[in-house]
C-alpha cells in the first residue's frame, strides 16, 4: 500500500498476470524482433534504500503514489501510445527545460490567464522526468501543482504533436489511464478474457438495465469505464446517450452495433443527419462514414436513408403500440403542435421495445424531420429518465411545454428570425392547413386539389436558420411579392385559446411592407365563408419607421384594414376600438408597441402561433400568389437587378 491506500503490488500484479501480445506485439513477435520477456511488463521492485538514495540526489521526497510504485515496481514497461519506458528509482532525474519551452508559455499568460495556465507555465523548468525510452515525448512530475494527499500533477508531453501536453492529477491516476489503454488495445483479440474483461461486460450488461429502467445517468457512468477498457458495446450504448442528452452533431457514432440489421434503423437515421448537417450548400462533401465494418445491404440501407434525410423525406416508423404513437404524434406536430405531440410520445414510451439488446431508446425520432425537432435536449434527458420496454420505475417529472400562448412572443427581441426585421402571416378561419394551396397558392385555383402546392421544408445545415434556405421560385415577374409560407394550425399549440385556423407565416418577407400595389390576401383566402387576418411587421431602424399592417376579410370581402407607419395611420373600413391602434398604443414607449398591437390581435380573433415549430422550421411550405397586384395600364414600375460575378472583357 502506497501513503493513500493503493495496493500497488496487486496492481501490477494483475496487470502482468492479463498480459497478452497486442496485434502489434505479435507482428513484432513474428519477425523475430523482439522476444516476448522483452515486451511482459515485468520488472523486480525498488527496495526502501534504493527510494531514499533517490530522493537524497533529487533532494525531494517523491509524491506517495509514485513512490508506492517503485516499491512495488521500479520502472515499467508500457509499450503504450508514444511512452515505452518508465525508468528506475536511480534512472529518474530533473526535467531542467532542455527545449526553452518555459518562456513560450510565459509569454502567453496575461491577466485572464487560470491558475492551471501559470502552473503550467512554470511546470518546465520544475519536473521530474520519469521516462528513459519513448518517441520524442516526455514523463513530467510537478512538484509545483500538488493536491491535499499531497500527489504531485502527471504531465505528458508530445514534442512531436505541437499541442498542449495532457494533465493527470497524479501518477496513480495516469497508470491507470495506462492500464485501461492496455485493455482497449487488447479488447478485439478473442482470447483476451480475464477477471478485469469480465467485470467491465458485467457493468455494460449492468448499465443496460439501469438506462431501460430510467436510471440513465448511473448507466452513463458505468458505460464511460467500460468504454476506456474497449469492451464491446459500451460505445454504442454510451453514444445513444450522448445524442439523446446532448444532441445530434458530427461524430454521433455506436460503434459496431451499427453493423447489427436490428439495430441499423434506429442508428443509420441518426448518423445520416448528422452528416447531412454538416454538409454545406457549395462544399465538396466527404464520404458518409458509418464508423464500423458492414455488410453490403446495411451500406446500400444508409445510402438510401441518408437521401431521405436529405429530401425531408425520411420517416421514422417503428412497430407497434409505440409506432401508432409516433404516427399520431407526427401528424400533431406536422402542423405545429410540438407540445402536445411530445405527450402522446411521453405517454408511449413505456411500450417502446428494443429490437436488439444493444439499443436503449428510440433513437430514429431524432431523424424525422417533423419529430427530431420535438425531442429537445431536455426531452432527450426526459425520454431517458422513463422506464422503457417493460421495466419498473417512476416516471420523470414532465418537462415544461415550449411553447408560449398567443402572439405576443414574436415581438421578443430575440434571434428567431434574425437578421430579418420583417414578417407577416395570414391566418384562415376555419379550414384545415391543407386548404390554403387552394386558396392562396400560386398557381392553384379554387376546386383543385387542396394538398397541392405544399412542400416539405429543406434540410438546413447546423447553425442555419429555417428562413436561410427558404427560396421563392425565380419566375416571378418584378412586380410580384410571393411569400414563401410555413403552413400549419393556429391554437394547436402553447395552450392558445384559438381553434379551427390555418395560417401561413412568412419570416422573412422580401419587401419592406406593403406598398403602392400591395393587396391584402385576406378578401381571397376568406371566400370559403370564414375570417381571414393578415398581419405584417416590419421593425424600426435608423433608415425606416416601423409599420404594422393589419387587414381582415369575412366572406370575400375585407371588413377593413389600417397600416401603421411610425405615428401616420392610413385606414379603410371600419376598424373596432379594441384593435384601433391610437387606442391601443395609448401611452406605450417605443419597445411595447409591437407587443400591445399583437395582444389586441389576440385577444380579439384567438390566434396564436407555434414558436417552437416556427424557430425549428419543420411545418411544410406554400409559395403563395403575389401579395402585389400587377401595374394596371399607364401605371409606371421601375425596378434594378444586381447580380454578382467578374466583369466581362
Amino acid at each position: 500500500m502506497d501513503d493513500n491506500g493503493f495496493d500497488w503490488p496487486a496492481f501490477l500484479r494483475r496487470w502482468r498476470d492479463e498480459w497478452v501480445p497486442s496485434e502489434e506485439d505479435a507482428v513484432e513477435l513474428a519477425e523475430g524482433d523482439v522476444t516476448p520477456d522483452e515486451l511482459r511488463p515485468v520488472v523486480a521492485p525498488a527496495s526502501e534504500a534504493e527510494v531514499a538514495d533517490a530522493e537524497r540526489r533529487l533532494g525531494v521526497r517523491l509524491p506517495p503514489s509514485y513512490r508506492g510504485f517503485l516499491l512495488a515496481g521500479n520502472g515499467w514497461r508500457l509499450h503504450d501510445d508514444s511512452i515505452y519506458q518508465l525508468g528506475a528509482a536511480h534512472e529518474i532525474g530533473w526535467f531542467g527545460d532542455p527545449f526553452g519551452l518555459t518562456p513560450m508559455y510565459r509569454e502567453s499568460l496575461d491577466e485572464r490567464s487560470t491558475e492551471q495556465e501559470v502552473l503550467l507555465a512554470g511546470m518546465w523548468e520544475r519536473a521530474l522526468q520519469l521516462e528513459t525510452d519513448s518517441d520524442m515525448s516526455y514523463v513530467l512530475l510537478d512538484p509545483g501543482d500538488t493536491d491535499e494527499d499531497g500527489e504531485w500533477a502527471l504531465y505528458v508531453y508530445k514534442g512531436w504533436s505541437g499541442e498542449y501536453p495532457t494533465r493527470y492529477p497524479s501518477f496513480r491516476a495516469y497508470m491507470q489511464r495506462r492500464y485501461e489503454s492496455f485493455h482497449a488495445e487488447r479488447a478485439p483479440l478473442p482470447d483476451f478474457v480475464n477477471e478485469t474483461t469480465r467485470a467491465r461486460d458485467a457493468d455494460v450488461e449492468r448499465a443496460r438495465e439501469e438506462a431501460l429502467s430510467g436510471r440513465w445517468e448511473a448507466a452513463r457512468d458505468l458505460l464511460a469505464v467500460a468504454k476506456r477498457y474497449g469492451r464491446p458495446g459500451a460505445w454504442g450504448m454510451l453514444g445513444q446517450l450522448d445524442v439523446l442528452t446532448q444532441g445530434v452533431r458530427s461524430g454521433s457514432y455506436f460503434g459496431g452495433l451499427v453493423a447489427d440489421p436490428r439495430c441499423a434503423d434506429e442508428l443509420v437515421p441518426v448518423m445520416a443527419l448528422a452528416h447531412a448537417l454538416q454538409c454545406l450548400p457549395g462544399r465538396p462533401e466527404r464520404p458518409f462514414a458509418l464508423g464500423a465494418e458492414t455488410g453490403d445491404a446495411i451500406r446500400a440501407a444508409a445510402d438510401g436513408i441518408l437521401a431521405r434525410v436529405r429530401d425531408g423525406s425520411y420517416r421514422y416508423a417503428p412497430d407497434g403500440d409505440f409506432g401508432q404513437a409516433v404516427a399520431e404524434a407526427r401528424e400533431a406536430a406536422r402542423w405545429g403542435d410540438t407540445d402536445g405531440a411530445w405527450r402522446v410520445i411521453r405517454a408511449a414510451l413505456p411500450s417502446w421495445t428494443p429490437p436488439a439488446p444493444g439499443l436503449l431508446a428510440p433513437l430514429g425520432l431524432l431523424a424525422d424531420p417533423v419529430l427530431g425537432p420535438v425531442v429537445t435536449r431536455e426531452r432527450g434527458r426526459e425520454l431517458l429518465a422513463t422506464p422503457r420496454a417493460g421495466r419498473p420505475g417512476a416516471v420523470p417529472e414532465p418537462v415544461p411545454d415550449l411553447d408560449p400562448p398567443g402572439l405576443s412572443w414574436v415581438a421578443e427581441s430575440g434571434r428567431w428570425n434574425a437578421p430579418y426585421g420583417s414578417w407577416r402571416c395570414l391566418w384562415v378561419e376555419g379550414v384545415e392547413p391543407e386548404a390554403l394551396p387552394g386558396l392562396v397558392g400560386q398557381g392553384q385555383g379554387q376546386g383543385q386539389d387542396e394538398a397541392v402546392g405544399l412542400t416539405a421544408p429543406p434540410v438546413r445545415p447546423d447553425g442555419w436558420f429555417p428562413h436561410d434556405v427558404r427560396r421563392p421560385g425565380d419566375d416571378s415577374a418584378p412586380w410580384e411579392d410571393r411569400a414563401v409560407v410555413a403552413v400549419g394550425r393556429a391554437g394547436a399549440a402553447g395552450g392558445g385559446t384559438g381553434s379551427g385556423w390555418a395560417f401561413g407565416f412568412d419570416p422573412a418577407a422580401r419587401t419592406h411592407g406593403p406598398g403602392r400595389l400591395f393587396v391584402s390576401p385576406a378578401a381571397e383566402a376568406s371566400r370559403g365563408g370564414g375570417r381571414a387576418v393578415v398581419l405584417w411587421i416590419r421593425r424600426g431602424r435608423d433608415d425606416a419607421s416601423a409599420m404594422f399592417h393589419l387587414s381582415v376579410a369575412e366572406r370575400g370581402a375585407e371588413l377593413f384594414a389600417y397600416t401603421l407607419r411610425g405615428t401616420d395611420v392610413e385606414r379603410s373600413g371600419t376598424v373596432p376600438e379594441g384593435l384601433d391602434p391610437e387606442r391601443v398604443l395609448s401611452g406605450a414607449d417605443d419597445g411595447e408597441r409591437e407587443r400591445r398591437l399583437l395582444v389586441a390581435v389576440q385577444d380579439a380573433y384567438g390566434l396564436s402561433l407555434p414558436r417552437h415549430a416556427l424557430v425549428e422550421g419543420i411545418l411544410p411550405e406554400l409559395t403563395t400568389r403575389s401579395w402585389n397586384r400587377a401595374p394596371r395600364e399607364g401605371e409606371v414600375f421601375s425596378y434594378a437587378t444586381v447580380t454578382g460575378g467578374r466583369p466581362r472583357t
